[in-house]
């Protein structure tokens, strides 16, 4: 079925245009001078920039948003039978209102969008638009890794010359947020299966990082994920698959004609099409030889830490070949990428002590993200002394129905960490279950592990910090829900602490 999302002129209205998914698409549809506005309960340095591209932003969602729309139809349909023919009122159209898996039907806002009649759309759709619209698209999809890979594509893509189109779900320095508009075919776009939206997308290239069941609030088992996946895959013109998961390996069927796939994973043994050997997993830096169908194409040196990265890596390697892009310029590329906002991302060192803020909110990513931290505390293959001593990780869990599924899951998952703090559960709008808090977390957490703390409240866990942290601790936030607005206030306190206090006579002389 085609897409009725019109991208030819017709005004956008987002509901809650500040999310890290909405804005991405709000800020290319504005970048292309369509008409856009939107509303969002908090104004933030995205929505400001919305605001500076041009769009409108409001600051609450009511039906009020949409009184400039409905007074622009009473006008439209008055001229229809007036003498007046003013073709600047008489094309006026009532807007495409976008909405995510966020927005319920009861919101006042929506409401009111469907009173007047306004088209209404998922994000996914107009998503699909951008990505069907776009001979060279790259649509990146995955369980775990989506974010990084496609920023990787997409900066790879970038420093070759090809100017691509750019839609991710994190803010990347290298384009100063989680968009970017290029003027060229290519697009390269992150795909969210969360909420089965996957089966719109028909790209020319489609990635699967790694298939695991993540979302037990729209899914009922792992089945269904893979059924998504595998809709996403027939959509394709060209797969690339990393067969490194089990899952990918096992239950996903590529297109039965020649060269319409390419695989690619971290153990030589399964073959595939691009592999990596003499592997070295530093504590600053990670590097590679990488193979391309049994031929050694180079050497790879990036910043990104951890076997998963690696993979993230090979997934763009892989894409860029199939692009037309030679080894060493993507290999070069890839040297000087920095990485998207929360993955991994340094938030400052004072005292000593390193905070770290991550996304991570599903078991895999807690121990791959982990794993990396721990590389920070050991000590250099040229005997040079580790970074830090211990890896200290701070999570708040995400979502009721997650959080219930893999509680057992997440309970093994902090090996890596020297110490683990545990706050109450982010509920994304989830009703909270009976007797299901962070508490029961951190107890399960604490039958595998020796050091686990329960602080209920994020104020609690910044006093808790503030009072344990020592020098030589390397502090992991994990979450995909607001634990790190904390990490200011704990950063600040130990830059107070720090900071050298001047002797009297240095005070008497200002």
């Amino acid at each position: 079925m085609l897409n009725a999302v019109d991208l030819g002129g017709r005004p956008f209205h987002f509901i809650g245009i500040g999310g890290i998914g909405m804005s991405a698409i709000a800020h290319i549809l504005t970048k292309r001078q369509l008409p856009v506005s939107g509303s969002d309960l908090r104004d933030t340095n995205i929505t400001q920039k919305l605001q500076i591209l041009g769009a409108q932003v409001f600051r609450q969602q009511t039906a009020k948003n949409l009184d400039y729309f409905r007074q622009s139809r009473r006008i439209e349909s008055t001229a229809a039978s007036s003498p007046i023919t003013d073709p600047v009122i008489k094309t006026v159209k009532l807007p495409q209102v976008i909405c995510s898996t966020a927005i319920q039907r009861n919101n006042p806002e929506y409401q009111a969008a469907i009173h007047l009649g306004c088209p209404i759309f998922h994000r996914s759709d107009v998503l699909a638009a951008l990505i069907n619209e776009s001979p060279k698209s790259v649509a990146v999809g995955g369980t775990h890794g989506k974010t990084t890979t496609s920023s990787l594509i997409g900066y790879v893509l970038v420093q070759a010359g090809l100017d691509p189109t750019i839609v991710v779900g994190g803010e990347v320095a290298a384009w100063e947020g989680n968009a970017r508009v290029g003027q060229s075919p290519y697009l390269i776009a992150e795909a969210d299966e969360s909420d089965g939206s996957l089966v719109k997308f028909h790209s020319h290239i489609g990635v699967i990082t790694n298939i695991e069941l993540d979302h037990p609030d729209h899914y009922a088992t792992l089945d269904e994920v893979v059924q998504i996946f595998q809709a996403f895959v027939d959509h394709s013109q060209h797969v690339v698959l990393c067969i490194d998961c089990e899952t990918t390996r096992n239950c996903i069927i590529p297109h039965p004609s020649e060269g319409s796939s390419t695989t690619y994973s971290l153990n030589s043994a399964l073959n595939a099409d691009y592999t990596a050997d003499a592997i070295v997993y530093g504590s600053t830096h990670t590097a590679a030889d990488i193979y391309e169908k049994g031929q050694l194409l180079g050497r790879l040196r990036f910043g990104l830490l951890g076997c998963h990265n690696l993979s993230n890596a090979l997934a763009a390697i892989a894409v860029g070949r199939l692009l037309g892009i030679p080894f060493e310029a993507i290999a070069a590329a890839l040297l000087t990428f920095e990485g998207a906002r929360r993955r991994f991302e340094n938030r400052g060192e004072a005292s000593g002590i390193c905070l770290i803020d991550d996304y991570a909110h599903h078991p895999s990513e807690i121990r791959a993200t982990l794993s990396s931290a721990k590389l920070r505390t050991a000590a250099g293959q040229d005997g040079s002394p580790a970074d830090y001593k211990r890896v200290v990780a701070v999570f708040q869990p995400h979502r009721y129905s997650r959080t219930l599924t893999f509680l057992e899951e997440f309970s093994q998952a902090f090996s890596d960490a020297d110490c683990v703090i545990a706050t109450d559960v982010y509920s994304a709008g989830e009703p909270k279950p009976p007797g299901m808090d962070g508490g029961g977390v951190a107890a399960a957490i604490a039958e595998h592990h020796g050091t686990v703390s329960y602080q209920e409240t994020l104020t609690d866990v910044a006093t808790h910090l503030k009072s344990t942290l020592k020098p030589g601790d390397l502090v992991v936030f994990l979450g995909a829900g607001d634990l790190n607005r904390i990490i200011p206030e704990v950063l600040s306190h130990f830059q107070q602490q720090s900071s050298p206090i001047p002797d009297r006579a240095e005070v008497a002389l200002r």
